[in-house]
């Protein structure tokens, strides 16, 4: 009666009266085939972009191994085939090969273990439809260089702490594909540095508020009403449906009254006042309380 093998391992079963003479080398590589199933740790070397992990009947193989250590200097994502597939299969893979790898038996779903990851993974062993699963263990995120979220951050009600930043390589919150739009510290300042293309939106469905850190109001504007501005606190300029608001005093170098484009415009020059029309000065008050006008003075009638 000829040998069988064990369905998940390939440990070999002698038949009733064979391996006359034999039987004890059999008995031990089984025995060293037990010892790589429950314990062995296994360096498997990655080149290319595939591998193959087999288990073969009677004799030791890479695929017997517990542990699965990832090396070597595969030239991108691996894909490593666990073959038969018709074998259930747990292993403790860690990967330091520098790529992910995927694992996979058949097309029933695979697993990726990115490079610096250790994770349990089972597969099924269903033949051609052989799924393969995963539970990770939490990687090492500082030599990770480019570890990936499967799904929503939960900061668990927790901080995300960036220290102050001294260029754009460190402690930024960078969005867009060239980090065009950055939130950042730099240890005496706060910004928000749009730097790409395009223009920088601030938006709100009722109202947007500019306040201090005291939470005195700098600036409202509100949807489909006023934009307000304020200084310490107390309106000063408000919008209106008909134009501007104004609560105090006025100044500045130069006022025009707008009239198409023949503007009046009252300037300060050499300390006295300036009337002009359509850009042609037409009076002159000096400090002294002297007026000059180009044209004729009503000094009495009606308006």
């Amino acid at each position: 009666m000829a040998s069988t093998y064990t369905v998940n391992s390939g440990i070999e079963k002698p038949g009733s009266g064979e391996q006359s003479g034999t039987w004890g080398d059999t008995t031990n590589t089984n025995f060293d085939i037990i010892d790589r199933v429950l314990s062995g740790v296994g360096s498997i070397t990655l080149s290319g972009t595939t591998h193959t992990l087999t288990t073969s009947d009677g004799s030791l193989s890479d695929g017997h191994y517990k542990v699965l250590l990832l090396g070597g200097s595969p030239s991108g994502t691996n894909t490593v085939t666990i073959s038969p597939n018709d074998q259930d299969k747990m292993y403790l893979v860690k990967n330091d090969s520098g790529q992910s790898a995927i694992f996979t038996q058949g097309s029933g779903g695979n697993v990726t273990i990115i490079n610096g990851e250790t994770a349990w993974i089972f597969a099924n062993g269903a033949g051609s439809g052989a799924q393969v699963q995963k539970a990770s263990f939490i990687p090492d995120l500082v030599s990770d260089t480019s570890p990936q979220l499967g799904g929503n951050l939960d900061v668990n009600a927790k901080n995300i702490v960036f220290g102050d930043s001294g260029s754009a390589s460190d402690d930024r919150l960078t969005f867009g594909a060239s980090s065009d739009l950055q939130i950042f510290h730099d240890g005496s300042n706060s910004y928000v540095s749009d730097a790409g293309e395009g223009n920088l939106f601030i938006q709100g469905s009722a109202a947007v508020y500019i306040r201090s850190d005291a939470g005195e109001n700098m600036g409202v504007f509100t949807k489909n009403g006023a934009a307000t501005l304020y200084h310490d606190n107390g309106v000063k300029i408000e919008t209106t449906s008909a134009g501007v608001d104004v609560t105090g005093t006025v100044q500045g170098d130069s006022f025009t009254l707008d009239n198409s484009s023949n503007d009046w415009t009252f300037t300060v020059s050499s300390n006295n006042l300036i009337i002009s029309y359509a850009g042609t000065a037409k009076a002159k008050l000096d400090t002294s309380g002297n007026l000059t006008v180009v044209g004729n003075v009503t000094a009495y009638g009606s308006i």
